[in-house]
């Protein structure tokens, strides 16, 4: 994204459509320079996609990558695609032994659409051997900070290096510092960061060719005249510095000035061979060689240089640390007094304290014309500072707010602030203490006007510049807190000390950080300390018991009021319980949601605890104390927001599962109920017998003979046989007469009519089946015309012709019966 003079500019994408939502996705069309190559990509991994081309051509993906200046059209499938992904725009800038081939120079119109975006600008430099590639800040100036600090005006930017064994973070750096460049060995990367709607400010940083420099990196710095205070971290801050590596800072000091060098928060490594050390390097000087734990020089007059030094460190011990420090570099003029005027009206109604902490250095303050070791400034006073370095003194102030009575107390929230003193004192106000007293019976609420704050905790660790320290008076900490966070409100049923602290030197924290808290003067909790918390998702938050890891005061109890989002549910995790032995009642824990009378949770000291629950709705978590025989009462949770189960989806499947239970039962009935009847009307066919037995056929029936086999089983009976018997009795006693003729039962298919015997005198046997034939059975007996019509009423036989008697002639002879059937 750059032009031919290697800006970088988001003008260069030429948006010619300009962002529109048109059902619910997102659509522009932009143009990369031919410089650069521009990535969209997506932050979370999931979800989101970007994608290219229409129709069959259409490609989807969760990132995407642009390089020349060709017109291309984009669209997003949600309808806020800024949310969840970032633009990175990325140049590569060469240098041969002589010149490179561009500078750094950041801009975009402030009204592209792609402001919305959090947008990345990165430019990859490479050096020529032996020489480093050399960036110019001196027109902006950068001031070094913690990696998890952020700068004002919301412009990050960050320095790293490329070696053979990885890459290093030489540091992240905000505007308006004493850094004026840096060299780098061999390759590097500049990376400026912003967040979504921010505009871009202008800026210029020169790139050109180093120096022939033996450490990874070097910095310079040009410290102001007067009393000045920089601080350096080491590389991989706050990790550990690279393995037998080298680091180099320049530092140039004005002319009769004196400079002063401490380490803090050191830690050095296990050595395997070398040591760590530092050396100092001046002009007209010789090298001097110190340990990192030795006093480091103070007095120094003139520019000089420090270089780090780490040893080959032993890591093959689990827990072996590495080296890392905190370098603090001060500087003021020599012999110099400073006169200093603080008016009371900006004391914000503090007193001001300061002492002076380093009795062997040659400092002087005075107040009003008298040396003191020790001032507090209450009203409008003239202060004096003869030779004080920014070591040599601290600067304080404290407050009190409180009322007797609760009609008497403020109506409004009273403001903490912090007072924006003069810089003519030798060092930064250090930190502010306010106690507050409510009226008895009373009660203190905090709250952050800049968002919520969070608790510093081990794994939520406050690594901001500002830190606030809430305690009871006179008593123990109740936790340290620090912005960005999920905490609303605090209330607390006591005395209160609040105290503010910052590690920002200099110009910048006199005038970012003054409005910090408000306090309100409430009416009694029925808690001695109170939460309120709003989780966020995907981010678990940690809730520690007041002064933790120090147990809770004796009888004391907690709530924290947590909201949960709808369509969410907490996922509480009791990850670090500690009980004691009470002399007197029971600790306890619980959770109840809002509005239920019902507790979700409860569990005492002498009870065991279920390590974690889920809650669908807001709810209170509560915690008391009792009076430990021995032990402390101390509690961590964490509590992790998740997608909450769908309520209704177990009510449809168990409703399911018990229509589907029921259908199956009465399927069961149905089946063994049918097939019973089947079986019994398979087995229940009565067959009249001539012997005047009837019984029925199938498995309880007579047991069969030898030489009863298969071929015994006929596949039909002519029913005429079966019932010639009952003809012939009709005929003898004069029922039927000869004028009646057979009717076949219509009813019956051909291969169902019944087989006759051989021998047609012979009575049926009631075991036996009758064997199959094919002759003709004996004429039917004549029957009266009465009782033709009854016959065929009853369907039992149907006349084949109104021939008479002749006609039954074809039923053939009938057959001698083998068995009853």
């Amino acid at each position: 994204m750059f032009s031919p003079t290697g800006k970088v500019s988001l003008q260069i994408f030429l948006l010619t459509l300009g962002l529109s939502t048109v059902s619910g996705v997102s659509e522009f069309t932009i143009s990369p320079d031919r410089d650069t190559v521009l990535n969209i990509s997506n932050s979370q991994g999931k979800g989101c996609q970007v994608c290219t081309g229409s129709g069959r051509s259409r490609r989807c993906s969760v990132s995407l990558s642009l390089k020349g200046n060709t017109p291309a059209s984009l669209t997003f499938d949600c309808t806020r695609p800024q949310d969840v992904f970032t633009v990175e725009v990325v140049q590569n800038i060469e240098c041969t032994v002589k010149s490179c081939s561009d500078h750094i120079v950041p801009a975009d119109s402030g009204s592209l659409p792609l402001l919305d975006f959090p947008r990345r600008f990165i430019w990859n430099l490479k050096a020529s051997a032996p020489k480093a590639f050399k960036i110019d800040f001196s027109k902006a100036g950068l001031r070094q900070i913690n990696p998890s600090e952020r700068c004002p005006d919301s412009h990050m930017y960050t320095l790293q290096v490329f070696q053979t064994t990885g890459k290093v973070a030489v540091g992240k750096y905000c505007r308006m510092g004493p850094i004026t460049s840096a060299q780098i060995l061999n390759q590097g990367r500049f990376i400026l960061e912003i967040p979504a709607r921010q505009k871009l400010q202008s800026s210029q940083f020169d790139v050109s060719v180093g120096e022939e420099i033996k450490s990874l990196a070097r910095v310079s710095l040009t410290l102001p005249k007067g009393t000045s205070s920089s601080e350096l971290l080491s590389p991989n801050y706050p990790d550990t510095f690279p393995d037998d590596d080298v680091m180099e800072w320049y530092f140039q000091v004005p002319q009769n000035h004196k400079t002063s060098v401490r380490f803090l928060n050191l830690i050095q490594p296990q050595c395997l061979k070398k040591e760590t050390a530092v050396e100092y390097h001046s002009k007209g000087r010789g090298a001097l060689v110190l340990g990192l734990a030795d006093v480091q020089p103070s007095q120094n007059q003139g520019d000089f240089s420090l270089t780090l030094r780490n040893c080959e460190m032993d890591r093959r011990r689990a827990g072996s640390p590495g080296l890392s420090l905190n370098i603090k570099v001060s500087a003021s003029s020599t012999s110099s007094t400073v006169k200093c005027k603080v008016a009371t009206s900006n004391l914000e109604g503090l007193s001001l304290h300061i002492d002076k902490v380093r009795p062997a250095s040659d400092c002087e303050i005075k107040i009003n014309s008298v040396l003191k070791e020790k001032i507090t400034v209450t009203s409008t006073s003239e202060l004096t500072f003869q030779d004080c370095l920014p070591d040599d003194v601290n600067v304080t102030a404290t407050g009190i707010i409180g009322c007797s009575d609760l009609k008497d107390c403020p109506k409004t929230p009273v403001p903490l602030l912090v007072p924006l003193l003069p810089s003519c004192l030798p060092t930064p106000l250090s930190s502010v203490t306010w106690t507050l007293r409510p009226a008895h019976h009373g009660t203190v609420r905090l709250t952050c006007p800049s968002g919520p704050l969070k608790q510093s905790l081990p794994g939520q660790v406050c690594n901001d510049s500002i830190l606030f320290k809430v305690a009871e008076e006179g008593g123990g900490t109740i936790g340290h807190f620090c912005p960005r966070g999920v905490v609303q409100k605090i209330q607390i049923h006591t005395n209160v000390t609040v105290t503010w602290s910052s590690n920002m030197r200099g110009r910048i924290q006199r005038t970012y950080f003054k409005y910090v808290l408000n306090a309100s003067f409430e009416k009694e909790i029925p808690e001695r300390y109170i939460f309120t918390v709003s989780p966020v998702k995907d981010t678990p938050v940690l809730l520690a018991t007041p002064g933790w890891p120090v147990g809770m005061e004796f009888y004391s109890t907690v709530s924290w009021i947590v909201s949960v989002p709808p369509k969410m549910a907490a996922r509480l995790v009791f990850a670090n319980v500690s009980q004691p032995k009470c002399s007197n009642r029971h600790t306890n824990i619980k959770v109840q949601r809002v509005g239920s009378p019902e507790e979700d949770y409860s569990r005492r000291e002498d009870e065991e605890a279920e390590p974690e629950i889920t809650v669908p709705e807001s709810f209170y978590l509560n915690m008391s104390n009792c009076m430990p025989e021995r032990g402390d009462f101390s509690v961590l949770t964490k509590i992790t927001l998740q997608k909450a189960p769908n309520r209704l989806l177990p009510i449809i499947l168990s409703v399911v599962a018990a229509l589907l239970a029921i259908f199956i039962i009465v399927l069961v009935v149905v089946c063994v109920v049918v097939r019973k009847k089947k079986k019994k009307l398979e087995h229940q066919v009565d067959v009249y017998n001539p012997n005047g037995t009837s019984f029925l056929p199938g498995p309880n029936g007579h047991p069969r003979s030898d030489d009863e086999s298969e071929y015994h089983v006929y596949a039909s009976i002519e029913e005429s046989l079966v019932y010639t018997h009952l003809l012939k009795k009709g005929a003898e006693i004069g029922v039927y007469g000869d004028f009646d003729t057979y009717r076949p039962f219509p009813g019956h298919s051909d291969s169902q009519k019944p087989l006759v015997s051989k021998n047609d005198d012979t009575e049926v046997d009631d075991q036996r089946p009758m064997r199959q034939t094919s002759q003709p059975g004996p004429p039917l007996p004549n029957r009266p015309p009465s009782h033709g019509q009854t016959l065929v009423d009853n369907e039992i036989y149907r006349q084949r012709e109104p021939t008479g008697e002749g006609d039954s002639s074809n039923l053939g002879a009938r057959m001698e019966p083998e068995g009853g059937n």
